[in-house]
């Protein structure tokens, strides 16, 4: 079972609740975010768009800037090269929307996962060349495309990069050295020349920014379907919904709820959720993998398409398209898992601490999907390796403890390529080095056993009978929810189980009376039944870790408690 740890962090909560008219416990919640300052709290609570940052706080922006001016002035072809994945995807169709509206003769380009891989490459500056492109602009990629864009630079062809991934470095002597692309402009918020007040904006929010500024200079107000789809990415990209992520997310989410993207609004409606419900877990878990499976088993142009469409009718064929290729890749993601699983038990590698997979005959699209299934199910860093025609292509997953990309870039000699950040990363290398480069990972891990023990952080001792109606729907203003500002949990000790259902088609939903001696409450739980049966059946008393709900079912409103996770008393 997980670690429970209790959140401890001082402060007035009564003062704070006071000041800014939230119950203390809200206050609390607040504090364990470590925001601590009045005008940090005010930000959290009731930030607009008008507080997000300059887009002239990134470095070379206002150089970029400039030169896209000039090449639009001129009458130059501009070409836009994104990614395949929902941030490239959005990122591609915030710049080629956003640059066609200020008169650019202009084209985007999404690589092929499986013809042309990641990023920038040669190949895509030669065709450039030969289709008359005068600047490219590269969108979540392009930080590390070095060989690339000197070609371009050969070739006559300006490049200017907007990416937010890692820049790549070396070490000497201790000391990092990082290499940034011989471009015109590289816009990356982790420049470490930047000074950007919050680098961990994903790479449609820094393509957002460099339209947001172009827009500004030409004293035009920028659609608010841009930053529907920088929220969009922000989401499906797994960014910390912090500082400014935080309040983009929470003024897209409301936007998109009566979005004027054609594309969108069908999305919505082929995956049947009602605009007035819509939620980071519906872009996260719903509609963006759409955009992702575009990108795996087809080409990530026709989510582009999709974005970029007027009509109403095109865009439900479409978006239907997205949503069967998505069934087709849950349908290959399931296999997968079960394929990893059975290859961890018969090489016998579930106590090691990096567990590196290779599943040869695995779709390549997928693996990164697999890797990041095995990650949750062992808690390890995890990689799924497959075949690919220049050798072995991979993804991985991390755990907090583990820095996946600086741990790939001390085996460096084993890639043919790699690139990342701390939580996920992407590799190739030749089938011959897949055993060193497992036995080197694991050599050199440094994981401790506390690391594999997942944690779960406890906001507030909370008593059930605390839990009010008005408390429930104060928690409201701490949303959007996710990585970064993820739901409270509370915690009671001395809770029985009075009373035990089960809910739904194949009875897998739980639905428990509990008490903690002064009131009665209802329960659910999502997960494991029987497990739970089996734990509290012989227990007067349990402890339960939980978040309150509101549930109105015909006409009747009644507080829940929905479990997250239970121990002993």
């Amino acid at each position: 079972m997980a670690k429970w740890v209790m959140s401890a962090k001082k402060a007035d909560f009564q003062a704070i609740g006071e000041k800014f008219h939230i119950d203390p416990v809200i206050a609390r919640v607040i504090r364990n975010k470590d925001i601590i300052t009045e005008n940090e709290i005010d930000l959290f609570l009731n930030g607009t768009k008008e507080n997000l940052h300059s887009p002239f706080l990134l470095k070379d922006m206002e150089r970029a800037v400039l030169k896209v001016q000039e090449m639009i002035k001129d009458g130059k072809n501009i070409r836009i090269i994104g990614d395949y994945d929902a941030d490239g995807i959005c990122s591609t169709y915030i710049l080629r929307e956003g640059l066609s509206f200020l008169g650019a003769k202009i084209d985007s380009r999404v690589p092929n996962r499986i013809k042309d891989g990641y990023g920038l490459n040669e190949n895509m500056i030669k065709e450039a060349a030969e289709d008359g492109i005068d600047l490219i602009i590269t969108c979540d990629n392009g930080i590390a495309a070095l060989d690339a864009i000197s070609y371009a630079n050969a070739l006559g062809i300006t490049v200017i990069v907007t990416d937010h991934h890692e820049v790549p470095f070396t070490e000497e002597d201790g000391r990092r050295l990082y290499q940034l692309p011989p471009a015109y402009a590289v816009i990356n918020p982790k420049r470490e020349d930047c000074g950007y007040p919050f680098a961990g904006i994903c790479g449609a929010f820094v393509a957002y920014k460099l339209v947001e500024a172009l827009f500004g200079k030409a004293g035009e107000k920028i659609p608010s379907s841009f930053m529907e789809a920088a929220a969009f990415a922000t989401i499906c990209d797994v960014m910390e919904l912090r500082d400014e992520n935080r309040i983009l997310v929470k003024c897209g989410l409301e936007s998109m709820k009566q979005t004027e993207n054609v594309g969108l609004k069908a999305l919505l409606q082929v995956c049947e959720i009602k605009p007035e419900n819509l939620g980071t877990y519906h872009i996260g878990f719903v509609c963006g993998p759409c955009f992702n499976a575009t990108g795996r088993l087809d080409i990530a142009d026709r989510a582009v398409d999709l974005l970029c469409t007027k009509d109403l009718g095109d865009a439900v064929v479409i978006a239907r398209e997205l949503k069967d290729l998505n069934e087709q890749r849950k349908s290959m993601t399931l296999q997968g898992v079960v394929m990893a699983e059975e290859y961890i038990a018969a090489h016998k590698i579930e106590n090691q601490d990096v567990l590196i997979i290779y599943l040869p005959e695995c779709h390549e699209s997928i693996a990164g999907i697999i890797a990041g299934r095995i990650k949750e199910k062992y808690y390890k860093p995890t990689i799924v390796l497959t075949k690919s025609e220049e050798g072995v292509k991979g993804s991985g997953r991390s755990i907090e403890a583990y820095n996946m990309y600086e741990s790939l870039l001390a085996c460096k000699e084993y890639f043919l390529k790699f690139g990342g950040h701390k939580m996920a990363a992407g590799l190739s290398l030749k089938e011959e080095f897949i055993e060193p480069l497992r036995r080197k990972m694991n050599e050199e891990s440094k994981l401790t056993i506390e690391d594999f023990e997942e944690k779960i952080v406890i906001d507030v001792p909370m008593p059930i009978h605390y839990v009010t109606k008005e408390l429930v729907e104060q928690l409201e203003v701490l949303e959007p929810f996710g990585v970064g500002n993820e739901k409270p949990v509370f915690a009671q000790k001395g809770i029985k189980v009075l009373a035990e259902s089960r809910l739904g088609k194949d009875k897998t939903v739980g639905k428990y009376v509990i008490t903690d001696g002064y009131c009665q409450r209802e329960m659910m739980y999502f997960g494991d039944l029987d497990e739970f049966a089996a734990f509290y059946r012989d227990k007067d008393f349990i402890s339960i870790a939980y978040y309150p709900a509101i549930n109105t079912f015909r006409n009747e409103t009644k507080i829940q408690i929905i479990l997250k996770a239970f121990k002993e008393a």
